[in-house]
């Protein structure tokens, strides 16, 4: 089902945007009126008895975070800003598409599909703003990622879906003896690999 190669569990570009986040996040304070007016941003002032305090109408931009994010640092993968929305379109798509199917509930590659897509799609509601957060959550990937993981399981679930292939797993007795000390074989002594015998 999902796989996650471990050069996307948790990349060096993630951890990066996570400490630059912090980083900039404690240190920005409200700009001053000068800097709202060379932002072009639309500004609501509030006039008080010393000082005139403004704030701007759109979030700050803060440099590869959020919607600041210019490069995922994956060749062939652009930045796609609404891949958190995407991403709980897609999920849900998988779990209607099961639901839809005669493949049993009990079947083990349903079991795990519907987990992961409802942890998924939970985590993209709770964190529509915060992509990075919605990352480390998932802990498989950038969010982008995440909705070509979908897009992916989908073909799959199409192909175990058409074939019919839960039929083809049966179940396996597993003969284990946790209290056999050499794991089962038995009083064979292993000594030295044949061919090193023949030679001396």
């Amino acid at each position: 089902t999902f796989s996650c190669s471990s050069s996307t569990m948790m990349s060096a570009s993630i951890l990066l945007r996570h400490q630059a986040r912090r980083a900039l996040t404690s240190s920005i304070a409200r700009r001053e009126v000068v800097a709202a007016a060379s932002r072009r941003q639309p500004t609501l002032c509030r006039v008080e008895t010393s000082s005139i305090r403004c704030f701007s109408a759109e979030p700050e931009l803060v440099p590869g975070i959020g919607r600041g994010k210019t490069s995922t640092g994956l060749v062939g993968l652009e930045v796609d800003h609404d891949a958190v929305p995407k991403m709980i379109t897609k999920y849900q798509a998988l779990l209607d598409k099961l639901a839809a199917s005669d493949m049993p509930p009990d079947a083990q590659y349903r079991i795990n599909v519907e987990k992961i897509a409802r942890f998924r799609i939970a985590a993209a509601q709770n964190n529509l703003d915060d992509p990075e957060k919605v990352e480390e959550l998932c802990n498989c990937g950038q969010v982008e990622e995440l909705v070509i993981q979908a897009d992916n399981e989908m073909i799959v679930m199409d192909m175990y879906l058409r074939n019919r292939w839960w039929e083809l797993v049966k179940p396996v007795d597993i003969e284990y003896n946790p209290e056999d000390e050499d794991g089962g074989h038995g009083d064979i002594e292993w000594g030295e690999a044949p061919e090193e015998e023949e030679k001396k």
